[in-house]
């Protein structure tokens, strides 16, 4: 997977810039507010999934306009493609000129793996932001995925409703029956699913982490089930009680977590701040590998602000070791990437590269 050109226009702060990517590094640069996120943005929502930083789709449009367009030339499975996003209160997508019903139809064509000062909320924050990393990683490789939580989500709403009017009236009970067999068919599927992924990544994910600690920590990585057992179709009958007290459906895999112990303790609860953020980037690039081992190919890594977090072993890693992977990375002091050896250099000022 190569990003060969990326062209943007009215996208966020940028007007309208153009760029030829080299295929190994490609590190974006310049001061503070300038637009160099933005044009790491803008190659991951090629991948189907919503913006890493919550934004709604409006609000990728340049407030002075209408409308944002991007496009991307790149290399999938030896072939050459072309996409491109037009973005006004939603965004549309095309891909070698034909017009797709949901930019999540990009899922699977381009596959991409982003990595924020924001993703060291995977460990230290809540179960929900877990939750989302594995969806969009699980996304990428199995579109199917995405519509499978849209209706076990769209259930659990129903059900939610349902569940609040029971006690004030018994005859709800049928409804009740019909949306919990709904969520127990998707949400089977969808810990399906997440338990093979992990799996997957656990092959990976435990080399990647003795590495960035040099051989002395253990990186172990378990799925919660919020629930006992095996049947979801059971256990939701049995929470009925309790949940309609809480007017919510309390057991299902919208309440399911991750938990990472590193040498046997959490590293939420316990790790310093260096092992969280090893633990977070050890992640990113077991699922590149899980990502190249089930299409066949590497995904593209973006790293977004993380150079100045890093020691100059790490940072020498990042700029010249990540093999076979095309790589862009954003950052704001010329010192963090003096020692690239190969790769080119863009330069962003107020929206533009220069």
């Amino acid at each position: 997977m190569k990003v060969l050109n990326l062209s943007l226009k009215n996208f966020r702060n940028i007007e309208e810039t153009f760029l030829s990517a080299d295929e190994g590094m490609n590190v974006i640069c310049g001061e503070n507010a300038q637009g160099k996120t933005n044009i790491i943005e803008a190659i991951w929502l090629f991948t189907g999934a919503k913006s890493f930083r919550n934004s709604k789709d409006k609000e990728l449009v340049n407030f002075e306009n209408e409308k944002a367009v991007i496009s991307l030339d790149f290399i999938s499975e030896g072939i050459e493609k072309q996409a491109k996003l037009e973005i006004e209160e939603k965004r549309r997508a095309v891909l070698n000129e034909n017009k797709l019903k949901s930019p999540s139809l990009l899922a699977g064509n381009f596959n991409a793996i982003i990595f924020s000062p924001n993703d060291l909320s995977i460990v230290k924050d809540g179960p929900s932001v877990r939750r989302r990393f594995l969806d969009i990683a699980i996304g990428q490789l199995y579109p199917s995925y995405i519509e499978i939580l849209k209706n076990y989500l769209r259930a659990v709403s129903q059900r939610n409703k349902i569940i609040k009017d029971l006690k004030y009236d018994s005859t709800l009970s049928v409804m009740l029956d019909i949306f919990e067999e709904e969520i127990a068919e998707n949400g089977e599927k969808l810990i399906k699913f997440r338990k093979k992924y992990i799996d997957e990544l656990n092959i990976f994910l435990p080399k990647v982490y003795d590495g960035l600690s040099s051989g002395k920590e253990r990186l172990e990585t378990i799925y919660i089930s919020s629930f006992k057992g095996e049947n979801l179709r059971e256990a939701l009958k049995e929470s009925r009680k309790e949940d309609m007290f809480s007017a919510v459906t309390s057991i299902g895999p919208h309440r399911d977590d991750l938990e990472f112990k590193i040498n046997g303790i959490s590293a939420r609860s316990f790790g310093s701040q260096g092992q969280k953020r090893s633990v977070a980037l050890s992640l990113k690039l077991a699922e590149a590998e899980v990502i190249k081992k089930r299409v066949g190919e590497c995904p593209v890594f973006l790293l977004d602000d993380v150079m100045s977090e890093l020691d100059p072993k790490r940072q020498d890693f990042i700029l010249n070791h990540i093999e076979g992977m095309q790589t862009f990375l954003t950052c704001c002091d010329p010192s963090n990437f003096k020692n690239l050896k190969a790769g080119k250099i863009f330069e962003v000022k107020k929206g533009k590269i220069i």
